[in-house]
């Protein structure tokens, strides 16, 4: 994983209001909950007192509650309160607090900061230029049990298209791949496919060609846009399990008309094309090995992996800095 990033890891819907959710992030066994006045905490799922999973507990007041021995805990993981001590108690709790991440919201996604407190930013990563309130949109998920990684670079890989999706985006059979162009933006990078069919021409190298108005983008850690048009357009996160799970979080937006309600259905039917086209990646991605993928590596590319390069890369970089 990349250290002091903020991870799309979660719809917001999914910790309603007093709510206690279970989930595997980055590794880590987690619980968020979300209190009465709607305050949101993510910490470690284990007590530190014996160990047992907070996410079997429940909210009490505006805390966790331990189901084993009820110890509570504040979002902030901090311990408020030991049962068997009594409310009289004046001892020192802070032996008992839990791993706290930082978690924010924004556009219905849960936000966690990955890395040091002291490093967190204010600016979480989305599409704010591309997508507005205008907008309408569904959503589905899917497990894949791969790397975060792999997930990630299927969706800046031009090469595949016409043979992963030889019936659906890839029609055509346009195998020869120009470039592709790669242009880079504050947190991530642009590309866009400019393939043609092959009739015996030299591809054009990545300065002759252009980004067109269909675009990708993607922004790190875990978040890439498929821009169709300004009336259309799709998002991933790609929220990290573990080391060989991902769970992808599709989203389709439209404003196709002045009607929300028409936009709406039209996004409606828009996330079974996205899972007619991600599953159509999933069985072979899941292949891949090994399940992570690194700038160095025993892969042949191509010239036209330009963009998983970049993205190899970049993420190799922001791993090594301190």
């Amino acid at each position: 994983m990349i250290n002091n990033q903020w991870y799309a890891i979660l719809p917001s819907k999914a910790v309603k209001k007093e709510a206690v959710v279970s989930v595997k992030r980055l590794n880590q066994e987690l619980v968020l909950f979300r209190n009465r006045d709607g305050e949101l905490g993510c910490v470690v799922d284990q007590c530190t007192h014996r160990g047992a999973a907070l996410s079997r507990g429940k909210l009490q007041g505006e805390c966790l509650q331990c189901p084993f021995h009820g110890l509570e805990f504040n979002p902030q993981g901090h311990c408020t309160f030991v049962p068997a001590n009594g409310r009289a108690s004046t001892a020192d709790l802070s032996r008992f607090n839990v791993k706290a991440y930082g978690v924010r919201e924004s556009h219905g996604i849960i936000y966690l900061w990955y890395g040091e407190p002291e490093k967190q930013t204010g600016e979480l990563p989305f599409f704010d230029g591309d997508i507005d309130d205008s907008f309408v949109c569904s959503e589905i998920e899917d497990h894949w049990p791969t790397h975060y990684s792999r997930c990630i670079e299927n969706q800046l890989d031009v090469i595949h298209l016409p043979f992963v999706h030889h019936n659906t985006i890839g029609r055509g059979n346009k195998t020869l791949v120009n470039g592709p162009k790669i242009e880079f933006v504050p947190g991530g990078l642009v590309t866009s496919a400019n393939n043609e069919t092959d009739v015996g021409q030299t591809p054009k190298a990545a300065d002759d060609c252009v980004i067109k108005a269909t675009y990708l983008k993607f922004l790190f850690p875990n978040i890439w846009m498929n821009h169709i048009s300004e009336a259309t357009k799709v998002i991933i996160y790609f929220a990290p399990v573990d080391d060989e799970n991902t769970i992808l979080y599709l989203r389709f937006y439209c404003r196709s008309t002045r009607l929300r309600p028409v936009n709406a259905l039209i996004a409606w039917f828009g996330k079974f094309g996205n899972r007619l086209i991600e599953r159509q990646d999933r069985r072979v991605v899941i292949t891949q090995k090994p399940k992570a993928s690194a700038f160095i590596s025993k892969e042949n590319l191509l010239s036209g992996d330009g963009p998983v390069i970049q993205y190899r890369r970049i993420r190799d970089e922001l791993k090594r800095r301190k």
